[in-house]
């Protein structure tokens, strides 16, 4: 999974979203602007009205408040803005678009699974069922996961709850599960907890794949993506600066670090960087992988 997303990152890196999360808050306050008028239920995730034409749904209702506006909710919407950035940060736009929009489209597909089974497969009014999920379907729980994640990354990170209650991020994260169990499990039909127990797990699939795919933190640390960074930027570097080869003149753009050879000595020798020998060395495919990395 990370290699994928290292190579989709190399590919399509230069279209991600810089600063995501106050598009995000951006798109929240158009959202409760539009709830002022009354026109936020025609942007909500309808799945009978989806299917029946209402198309722009598949993509406004991400702009629908997750929550009535009030102080609490602007303090939490600075907050979660605090952590996204954090993360850009940490694993770069690319990555953090993938999650986020990952999340987002985990929840669309939920969405309509629960529909296509209470609709269908139930034998209920289509119509009356996807206005009951569209009322439960926002992005609430994908926000949940950049905290979750960000607790999962730092653990240890001390915040001021309510701004003067000091405590860890996990035990927050801890807390914050318990809560959101209690809430689903004190309702009592059972077709709502199959309908918000679905959207929860849709929109926390993020996390989850995050979670088994990445049991090595250290390379999602701020210090990993820095040294990255830094040994990219030496790549680039050393590129520009080859060796002058004292017999043709030529400047070579390549040299391996054990046996000295370069593509003027053999045009069919390959070159490549190794990211995990600390410094800037190239090596020859005889020595790319029988080399001992220099700490």
């Amino acid at each position: 999974m990370n290699g994928f997303l290292d190579k989709a990152e190399r590919k399509y890196g230069k279209y991600a979203i810089n600063n995501l999360s106050l598009y995000i808050i951006v798109a929240y306050v158009i959202g409760y602007i539009l709830s002022l008028t009354g026109t936020v239920d025609f942007l909500r995730l309808n799945p009978y009205e989806i299917v029946h034409g209402q198309v722009w749904r598949i993509i406004t209702w991400i702009i629908v408040p997750p929550s009535s506006l009030g102080i609490f909710t602007i303090i939490m919407l600075f907050f979660y803005y605090s952590l996204g950035r954090s993360l850009e940060m940490t694993w770069g736009a690319f990555r953090y678009n993938v999650y986020i929009f990952s999340g987002m489209i985990f929840t669309f597909i939920g969405a309509m699974l629960l529909y296509v089974f209470f609709a269908y497969a139930s034998n209920n009014n289509p119509e009356e069922v996807g206005f009951v999920i569209s009322m439960y379907v926002t992005t609430y729980y994908v926000n949940m996961s950049i905290f979750l994640v960000f607790a999962a990354l730092y653990p240890n990170m001390q915040v001021l709850l309510y701004f003067f209650i000091p405590i860890k991020i996990k035990w927050m994260a801890i807390l914050y599960a318990v809560l959101l169990v209690v809430e689903v499990v004190q309702i009592r039909s059972l077709p709502i907890i199959i309908i918000r127990g679905v959207i929860l797990l849709a929109s926390l699939l993020n996390f989850l794949i995050f979670f088994l795919n990445s049991r090595n933190m250290k390379r999602f640390s701020y210090a990993e993506r820095k040294r990255q960074a830094d040994f990219r930027n030496s790549v680039n570097q050393a590129k520009s600066t080859g060796a002058k080869d004292s017999t043709t003149g030529k400047i070579s753009k390549h040299k391996c670090a054990i046996c000295g050879r370069t593509e003027l000595d053999n045009p069919d020798l390959e070159f490549r960087f190794c990211s995990k020998c600390n410094g800037n060395y190239e090596y020859c495919n005889e020595h790319l992988f029988t080399h001992r990395h220099k700490e």
